[in-house]
């Protein structure tokens, strides 16, 4: 039996420009979709993604997702961590995860996300965010979410800003990243800032419908 609150769970849909995005949890049938997409968007996603250990292509080989996807779901089961693909109409187009869970006074977690590159600029990462911010501060009972992005990412801030993220500071080499240790800044939204839902938010403001 699941320790956490919020797992496991399906979430939307929401629909924006790109068509009807839900959140789901991720399968071991993923593992085909989730490694074409990574190795065709190697260019897009490695200058914003912490430095792992061998090649890009062993790390996003087929074969590494059973055991990623293992590993994500044991530290879902324990509370830590909700692991999530992202589709759009149905066909898997990336990732959101909250992880750092933390209980307690705290009650907080980060959230990270990827979108695959074709999908850019239409509205699929924000709306993937705000369905995941809206289940954290619902289902999993937190009552803070924070995020770090690089200040090169300009994309990635502007869909943490259309969200409601603010930001707190910056984090000076913070995280390996792509090789070297670079400066984050450090955005976060508590359930004090969002009467109602996120999604509600966005789509007021014209960035997605029910």
């Amino acid at each position: 039996m699941s320790a956490h609150p919020g797992w496991t769970a399906t979430l939307g849909p929401i629909h924006v420009a790109g068509g009807r995005v839900r959140l789901r949890p991720i399968k071991l049938s993923d593992a085909g979709t989730w490694s074409r997409i990574r190795m065709q968007d190697r260019g897009h996603l490695e200058p914003w993604e912490p430095t792992g250990q061998g090649s890009w292509e062993s790390r996003n080989h087929l074969s590494n997702w059973p055991p990623l996807w293992s590993s994500l779901r044991s530290e879902a089961r324990k509370g830590r961590m909700i692991p999530l693909a992202i589709e759009l109409d149905g066909v898997f187009c990336g990732q959101l995860t909250v992880g750092n869970i933390t209980r307690g006074a705290l009650r907080s977690a980060w959230i990270g996300y990827w979108v695959a590159k074709e999908h850019n600029g239409k509205g699929v990462a924000t709306a993937a965010l705000a369905l995941g911010v809206d289940h954290c501060f619902g289902p999993a009972r937190l009552h803070r979410v924070e995020a770090t992005v690089r200040p090169e990412n300009l994309a990635s801030q502007a869909v943490l800003r259309k969200v409601g993220f603010r930001e707190e500071g910056i984090l000076q080499r913070y995280l390996d990243v792509d090789g070297a240790w670079r400066d984050h800044i450090l955005v976060a939204i508590t359930t004090e800032e969002v009467p109602g839902s996120v999604c509600d938010r966005v789509v007021r403001a014209g960035k997605a419908s029910w």
